[in-house]
């Protein structure tokens, strides 16, 4: 597979010298990626930053699920920070600027938060789950849940992004050469190894998780809607709430599908030919992830403000 990485046999410079174009791609693709960072940046970060902001101001907002949605959009403010300004400012002259240690700190970080947001959406259909279908009774969701909750998601995450750092997979330059992540394409046991352990233990994990709440919730909504229907606005406060959360899972897994399905072909597929530009469409499109989740929130925060009542 031709990646920056291969930069050094070509007889170029690596992606920590010099700018990789025109041998990787053209440098109106490297603009191009830089804008679309720079709008990522600037865009995630107002409206994260206001999620956080508005559930601080109001205690109306401060229920247990919306603890959930504060440490998704945490998350969210970490992969802006250091990873999209990082990619920003790096496409911007072409390669990975910063130097190897930037590199793998910023592989680390998008990593360890974008499994954080995952799991933190494993959580929230895993609660809905909980609370409607009600497989162990009447349940709860209590501020001490939410706050384990928040932080099984952060230990999980780092339990396995921090392997890279000491040996198991590592982090290097990807496609273009402007950002930095697991090293799903160079091949090898160690890392091949690391990389399909990581795609079922952080993404195939959380999603069968999702798959399974909703699936089960949106089946007990549909008897309970035609049982109780003297409960219209309780049944419509629950459909709206469960459709919200549906739709921010669908809008990240969009971002993410991408990314984790690239990356299991190259590992487990020999000679797998593609372009450095084509390589970098899944990562920096997993990264828009962090703008869909809190518009969607903003835009339902009506729906989410009755649940909390």
């Amino acid at each position: 597979m031709q990646t920056a990485n291969a930069s050094l046999k070509n007889g170029t410079l690596s992606p920590f010298d010099g700018p990789q174009w025109p041998h990787l791609a053209s440098q109106s693709i490297y603009i191009s990626v830089s804008v679309l960072m720079g709008v990522v940046m600037v865009s995630a970060s107002l409206v994260n930053g206001l999620v956080i902001a508005v559930s601080v101001r109001f205690k109306k907002l401060r229920s247990p699920l919306n603890y959930i949605l504060v440490n998704l959009a945490t998350a969210n403010l970490l992969v802006t920070f250091f990873g999209s300004t990082i990619s920003f400012a790096n496409n911007a002259v072409g390669f990975f600027m910063f130097g190897k240690t930037a590199c793998q700190f910023e592989g680390f970080m998008v990593s360890l938060t974008g499994i954080v947001g995952l799991w933190s959406l494993a959580i929230l259909a895993f609660e809905r789950y909980l609370v409607i279908c009600k497989p162990v009774g009447d349940f709860q969701f209590q501020q001490k849940h939410a706050v384990i909750g928040c932080l099984y998601t952060w230990v999980w995450s780092l339990v396995w992004t921090v392997p890279p750092l000491f040996g198991w997979g590592s982090y290097v330059p990807e496609g273009l050469g402007t950002s930095c992540g697991p090293n799903w394409y160079m091949g090898g046991t160690n890392n091949n190894s690391y990389i399909m352990a990581l795609f079922v233990m952080c993404f195939a994990l959380p999603l069968s998780t999702i798959l399974f709440s909703y699936a089960n919730l949106l089946l007990t909504l549909r008897a309970v809607a035609a049982q109780q229907k003297d409960q219209e606005t309780t049944q419509r406060a629950e459909r709206e709430v469960t459709r919200m959360v549906i739709t921010m899972v669908m809008a990240f897994l969009i971002c993410w599908l991408p990314y984790a399905t690239f990356a299991m072909v190259v590992t487990t597929t020999r000679d797998f030919a593609v372009q450095p530009a084509l390589a970098s469409l899944p990562s920096y499109f997993s990264k828009t992830a962090t703008v869909y989740n809190p518009v969607i929130y903003v835009f339902m925060n009506k729906q989410v403000s009755a649940w909390g009542h």
